[in-house]
């Protein structure tokens, strides 16, 4: 066998699911990175729209409006886990070694 053939048959469908599982761990973890390097002032720069500067402006009426803190928060949340469960399902759903497997 020569070694495209090997690469193409046996080496990337095993590494292809462990690929997309580590971009969408990715793209999570820099979500999570840039709300905080904006909560925090170093990241994104107002006017520019940001959930880390959303939480940080609303912070003040925290006491009278915890929704204005809440909802962004609940957003970043739910994005950083939405494509952590994307990443897990395509990882099933593509792993070579799970087919046939119920």
């Amino acid at each position: 066998a020569s070694a495209p053939r090997i690469l193409f048959r046996h080496i990337l469908p095993h590494l292809l699911p462990t690929i997309i599982v580590w971009g969408t761990l990715g793209i999570s973890t820099t979500v999570l990175l840039e709300a905080t390097l904006s909560y925090l002032g170093i990241g994104v720069q107002p006017p520019t729209a940001s959930w880390g500067n959303i939480i940080f402006e609303n912070q003040t009426y925290f006491q009278a409006a915890p929704w204005l803190v809440f909802f962004p928060g609940a957003a970043i949340l739910a994005l950083a886990l939405a494509f952590n469960l994307i990443g897990d399902a395509l990882r099933d759903i593509l792993d070579p070694t799970q087919r046939g497997r119920a």
